[in-house]
């Protein structure tokens, strides 16, 4: 039996999975991304515990196919280094596959963590039977992996992507540098409890105005049918300059369920430019909690260029 381990790092968490060719996670273990140590020490740490998961396993390294490692962006596939993450500031420029290569010496291969999780939706998920699709992840930011005729998509440097930098309401100064309306920026779990925060006076989670809205609260309601419009503009923006014939959303928000994608693919019917992208599927994603782990195995298991 062939097994992949797959290395999702983030901002708080780098999990780690022992993946089968099925796709079927038989091993899991995490560890907190501690700030405090150096990359290289944290990997160190990751490395370690990917030994003693072997051990607990009975399979020894040396039988692994390769390591997958879901990573986020801005990053380098090329190089292997993480350019300038946000959430990862003491890792930029962090040569991550030399130093994991130099501590387990097997194959490795890095991509963007969204980029990974719609490898996985093509292989065990939602989106097995389509050849041109995108894959959104809504949450803390707004990602997206892409897979066209076949294949993934990921750019020159591994950045192909990275839609929630679109703009999709422009406000603020452009001139003074001070724009605003990026995707991410008004329409991710973030900005929903930031706006909802803002409009009662206090600190309100992102799950707390979804249940608000649907409990009758007639403005966090009306800030929730705004922010599925949002969503619904950039799923149009991606239609429109993509063409696919699925898009596969997952991330915390998908997890408020029907309101959002029926909200979404009621405003795909309406505003996507070609008929036939008017009736584009909008799914929610099949993989949650383990879409990274199965995502970075999968670039070891499957072909995906």
């Amino acid at each position: 039996m062939s097994i992949a381990i797959g290395i999702d790092i983030g901002g708080t968490k780098i999990a780690i999975g022992f993946v089968n060719e099925k796709g079927e996670v038989i091993a899991k273990s995490s560890l907190k991304t501690d700030l405090d140590l150096s990359p290289a020490d944290m990997l160190a740490k990751v490395a370690q515990e990917i030994r003693r998961m072997t051990e607990e396993q009975g399979i020894p390294l040396s039988d692994m196919s390769g390591i997958g490692i879901g990573a986020p962006g801005p990053l380098n596939t090329k190089t292997g280094k993480l350019v300038c993450p946000p959430n990862l500031k003491s890792w930029w420029d962090f040569p991550v596959v030399e130093t994991l290569q130099s501590l387990l010496p097997l194959p490795i291969k890095m991509e963007n963590d969204a980029t990974a999780a719609t490898l996985a939706e093509k292989w065990v998920g939602a989106a097995q039977d389509a050849e041109h699709f995108v894959f959104l992840t809504i949450s803390t930011g707004i990602g997206a992996g892409i897979y066209l005729h076949g294949k993934l998509i990921t750019g020159a440097t591994g950045n192909a992507g990275d839609a929630g930098f679109m703009m999709v309401h422009p406000a603020g100064d452009i001139l003074k540098d001070e724009p605003y309306g990026y995707w991410e920026q008004i329409a991710s779990g973030t900005a929903i409890a930031r706006q909802a925060s803002e409009l009662l006076g206090r600190d309100v989670s992102t799950k707390e105005a979804f249940a608000l809205a649907a409990q009758g609260d007639a403005a966090v309601a009306e800030l929730v049918d705004r922010v599925f419009a949002y969503i619904g503009i950039g799923c149009v923006s991606l239609i429109n300059l993509l063409d696919p014939s699925k898009i596969v959303i997952g991330g915390g928000v998908s997890q408020v369920g029907e309101p959002l994608f029926e909200a979404v693919r009621a405003y795909v019917s309406k505003h996507a430019l070609n008929p036939s992208g008017r009736e584009t599927e909008i799914v929610p994603a099949a993989l949650q909690q383990d879409a990274g782990l199965i995502g970075a195995a999968a670039l070891i298991h499957c072909t995906y260029s």
